[in-house]
C-alpha cells in the first residue's frame, strides 16, 4: 500500500471536516485513537513541534467522532472516559450543542 504524501495540520483538519479544533486536540492527545502511523509529530523548530495527519488519519478522526456521537451518552461520555479536563469538556460540549442545533436547522 502506498504511503500518503500529504500531511495536514490539526487546524487544517478542523477546517476541512468542520469540527472544533479543541475537540480534535483532545482526541489526539491519546495517540491510540488514531491508526498507527497516520498521526505524526512534525519538528518545526518550536519547543513542542506540531501534529500532522495523513488522509487516513483524517478518516480515523471522522470515524471516531461518528462512533462517539452514537454511543450511549454520546460525545460527553467519550470525553469523560478519556479523562479530559472538566472545563475543557464544558467548552467542547457547549460548542457541540451549537453544532447540533445548526444541523437540526439545516434538516428542518
Amino acid at each position: 500500500m502506498a504511503r500518503s504524501t500529504r500531511v495536514y495540520t490539526i487546524k487544517a483538519v478542523a477546517d476541512l471536516i468542520d469540527e472544533d479544533m479543541e475537540l480534535l486536540e483532545e482526541i489526539t492527545y491519546n495517540s491510540d485513537n488514531i491508526d498507527y502511523g497516520e498521526m505524526i509529530h512534525i519538528e518545526d523548530g518550536s519547543e513542542d513541534g506540531m501534529t500532522g495527519f495523513t488522509d487516513r488519519g483524517i478518516e480515523c478522526i471522522e470515524e471516531l467522532l461518528r462512533d462517539a456521537r452514537s454511543w450511549k451518552g454520546g460525545l460527553l461520555s467519550f470525553l469523560v472516559a478519556d479523562h479530559c479536563n472538566p472545563e475543557t469538556i464544558e467548552r467542547i460540549m457547549a460548542k457541540e450543542q451549537v453544532r447540533i442545533e445548526a444541523q437540526n436547522r439545516k434538516q428542518a
